[in-house]
Parts: C-alpha cells; sequence; structure tokens
C-alpha cells in the first residue's frame, strides 16, 4: 500500500515538472497561452494516476507556471477541468478515446468557459472584454493539440510494455 502511494506522489512530481518545462513549448491565443503538454500530462495522470491526482497535477502545474511567468491565470480553470473529466472517464470506461475527448470537453468547453469569470475578476476589464465563448476557441486548439500527443504517447506505452509496468500505481 505505501509502495503505491510513494510511485503515486513521485510520478505527480515528475508530470508536474513535465508539464512546467513543456509550457515553454506555447503559443499566444487571444489573452491565453495554449500549452499542448498539459493536456499531454493531464491525459496520463488519468491513465496512470486517476482523477484526484490529476487535477493536484494541474493545480500545482498551474501555480508553478504563474509563479514562473510561463502562463495566465487561465492555466488553473483549463487544466483542472481537463483533468477531472478525463480522470472521471477514464476511471469509469478505461477508453482512452472516451478520456481524450474527456480532455477536449472539459478543458476546451468547460474551462474555456470558466476562463471569461477569472479573466473578469483577475486580469482586468480589457481580458473580459473579448467575450465569455473567446476563450473556448484557443483552448480548443491547445487541448486537441495535447490530446492528439496523449493519444499517441500512451499508445506507444502500451505497445512498449511500460504502461503496464506503470499500472501498479493505479491502486492506491
Amino acid at each position: 500500500m505505501r509502495n503505491k502511494f510513494v510511485m503515486k506522489v513521485a510520478l505527480s512530481g515528475m508530470f508536474t515538472a513535465v508539464a512546467v518545462v513543456g509550457s515553454m513549448i506555447q503559443f499566444p491565443v487571444f489573452g491565453s497561452q495554449c500549452a499542448p503538454v498539459q493536456h499531454m500530462v493531464n491525459v496520463l495522470c488519468a491513465v496512470l494516476l486517476g482523477p484526484g491526482y490529476g487535477v493536484a497535477v494541474a493545480f500545482l502545474a498551474s501555480l508553478l507556471r504563474n509563479l514562473f511567468s510561463l502562463g495566465s491565470l487561465l492555466a488553473f480553470p483549463g487544466s483542472m477541468c481537463g483533468a477531472l473529466l478525463c480522470g472521471l472517464i477514464y476511471w469509469k470506461t478505461r477508453s482512452l478515446p472516451a478520456t481524450l475527448a474527456g480532455e477536449v470537453f472539459g478543458t476546451g468547453i468547460i474551462g474555456g468557459l470558466l476562463s471569461y469569470p477569472v479573466a473578469i475578476a483577475f486580469m482586468g476589464k480589457v481580458a473580459g472584454s473579448i467575450g465569455y465563448t473567446a476563450y473556448v476557441v484557443p483552448f480548443l486548439i491547445s487541448t486537441v493539440a495535447g490530446s492528439i500527443l496523449a493519444g499517441i504517447l500512451v499508445k506507444a506505452l502500451e505497445k512498449g510494455g511500460v504502461l503496464k509496468s506503470l499500472r501498479p500505481a493505479q491502486g492506491a
């Protein structure tokens, strides 16, 4: 039991680091910084760790990205909604395509819509003047790119047997 917990915490730390460093691969769309690596990490967390750890990794990565000026406050609703939804979907279905769709919907639609009040409250009138649906398009672009990367990576890890060796982390 303790080994599973330690493995999950270690993987969470590694995924947080990958998301933060990977956020240097980003491109601006409207008021947000699209970072597809975060969405790839969300799916990997869903498959290997579960929804709770996925949300924790998304929160910590968003916090660190903001502290290091690598992202905006919009990283919080985008990444956390996607991590939660894809984690819950994988937990219930064990279906990779459904998990990828959950990441896209959770980040692109739900996270995009929740970003509007965050932009109004914390980023000023200019960020909020775009319109409540304006964050959906950049979030969708970012999450689709990250989900494609995640799908390819998960399939490669599965084919190489690596995913099977990491599966014991799911039990705790």
